[in-house]
C-alpha cells in the first residue's frame, strides 16, 4: 500500500490524497537520484497532501522576518569567486553571465556571497558540467534564504523544496535550476531583465508606476472555508510594481503576466492598459532578454525579484527533460523612490535617463 501523503505544514488541517503516478525517469536523472542515496521505491516525484482551504495556506509564512541578502556583505570586485573561475563569459550587454571551471557544491561561504551579489547584478548566472545532488543544491539554496516549500507541487522524494514559486508575505529570491536531462534540440530558457523593462519606460511613465502597488495572484486555487458556493479562489498579495533591489539598489519592473492581476486603485481598464502595455516592455524587447542553450548537468542561477523568464516547448514533448529545481524566499518587496536605476548607478545613463 503507498504511504500517505502529508501535508507541507501543521498549519495545513483539511487535505485531500494527490494522485498516485510514478513518471518515467530517463537514466541520467535516474542515476543522479540513486548515487545522491534518494528513495524511489514509493514512486516518483512525491506529491504532498493538497490543501482544500485558502485559510490554511495563507498561514504559511504569513509573517515578517528578518532577512539580509547575501550580496549585501559581499567584495564588489568579487574577486574570490572570478579569480577562482577558468572563464567568465557575459552573454548579452543587460543579462547573463556563464562561471566556467567551478562546482556549485565546491564554494566557499566568501564565493556563495560573491555570487549572490552577481546574480543581483547581472540576473542570470549559469555553470555548465555541475556535479550535484539534490541534497547538496538544497544546502547550497538554503545560503540564500529559507528554502521555499510549496504546499502541492511534487518535489524530490526526501528532499522538500525541490519546487517553484507562488505568492507569498515575502518573495522569492534565488532559484536553483539543475538540468540533469535536456532534449537534443530545443528546450531554451529565456530571461528578460527588469532592471532594463524599468529602463525602457521614460522618466515621466515610470513615476505613473513608482510606488504604485499591485494585486499578485497564486497559480493554484482552494476554497473558501466559509463560502461553499463561493467556488475556487487564489491567494492574493499586495506588491509595488516597482520594487528596490537590497544589495544592488537599483530599481527593477515587478510584473508577471501569469500572476500580476491588478493596479491598486485603478478601474479594472485602466489597471488591464497599464499592465499590458508593461507585460509587452519586458516580455518583446529582445535586447534586455538571453536565451540560453541547456547542456546535459547545468545549473542556472537567476533572481525572481528582477527577472521573468520561460521555456521555450519547441522540441514538443519528444525527448525526455528533468531537472531539480530550489528557490529561497527573500524580503517582503519595497520601493524607494530615491533608488537608481542600473543605468544611472554605473554612469551609464544618457540624455533623458534613457
Amino acid at each position: 500500500m503507498a504511504p500517505i501523503a502529508l501535508p507541507i505544514s501543521e498549519e495545513i488541517k483539511d487535505t485531500v490524497q494527490p494522485r498516485k503516478d510514478t513518471l518515467g525517469l530517463p537514466e541520467t536523472a535516474r542515476n543522479r537520484l540513486e548515487k545522491a542515496g534518494i528513495n524511489l521505491s514509493g514512486g516518483y516525484p512525491y506529491r504532498p497532501a493538497k490543501p482544500l482551504y485558502l485559510d490554511d495556506v495563507y498561514k504559511i509564512r504569513d509573517y515578517d522576518r528578518e532577512f539580509v541578502d547575501p550580496g549585501s556583505r559581499a567584495d564588489p570586485e568579487k574577486k574570490a569567486l572570478l579569480s577562482a573561475a577558468k572563464e567568465v563569459i557575459h552573454l548579452t550587454k543587460h543579462i547573463g553571465t556563464e562561471i566556467v571551471g567551478l562546482q556549485l557544491k565546491d564554494l566557499t561561504d566568501q564565493q556563495k556571497d560573491e555570487l549572490g551579489l552577481l546574480i543581483a547584478e547581472r540576473s542570470v548566472v549559469f555553470f555548465r558540467d555541475q556535479i550535484i545532488s539534490p541534497q547538496e543544491q538544497r544546502k547550497l539554496g538554503e545560503w540564500y534564504g529559507e528554502i521555499e516549500v510549496h504546499p502541492q507541487v511534487p518535489s524530490v522524494p526526501g528532499v522538500p523544496g525541490t519546487t517553484v514559486i507562488w505568492p507569498a508575505l515575502q518573495a522569492t529570491e534565488v532559484t536553483h535550476l539543475h538540468n540533469d536531462t535536456i532534449p537534443t534540440i530545443g528546450g531554451d530558457t529565456l530571461w528578460a531583465s527588469g532592471y532594463s523593462a524599468y529602463e525602457k519606460l521614460s522618466p515621466a511613465f515610470r513615476k505613473i508606476i513608482d510606488g504604485r502597488e499591485a494585486v499578485y495572484s497564486s497559480a493554484h486555487p482552494y476554497l473558501d472555508r466559509n463560502d461553499s458556493t463561493a467556488g475556487p479562489k487564489y491567494i492574493e498579495r499586495v506588491h509595488p510594481l516597482v520594487r528596490v533591489h537590497p544589495a544592488t539598489g537599483w530599481k527593477a519592473l515587478w510584473v508577471n503576466r501569469a500572476m500580476t492581476v491588478r493596479v491598486v486603485g485603478l478601474d479594472k481598464a485602466e489597471s488591464d492598459l497599464i499592465l499590458g502595455y508593461l507585460y509587452d516592455v519586458y516580455e518583446k524587447n529582445v535586447d534586455i532578454q538571453v536565451r540560453f542553450k541547456w547542456t546535459p548537468r547545468t545549473s542556472a542561477l537567476w533572481d525572481n525579484r528582477i527577472t521573468i523568464h520561460n521555456a521555450s516547448w519547441d522540441y514538443e514533448g519528444t525527448e525526455p527533460r528533468h531537472g531539480t529545481r530550489v528557490t529561497a524566499l527573500a524580503e517582503k518587496p519595497f520601493f524607494d523612490e530615491k533608488a537608481p536605476t542600473r543605468r544611472q548607478a554605473l554612469g551609464l545613463a544618457g540624455l533623458g535617463d534613457v
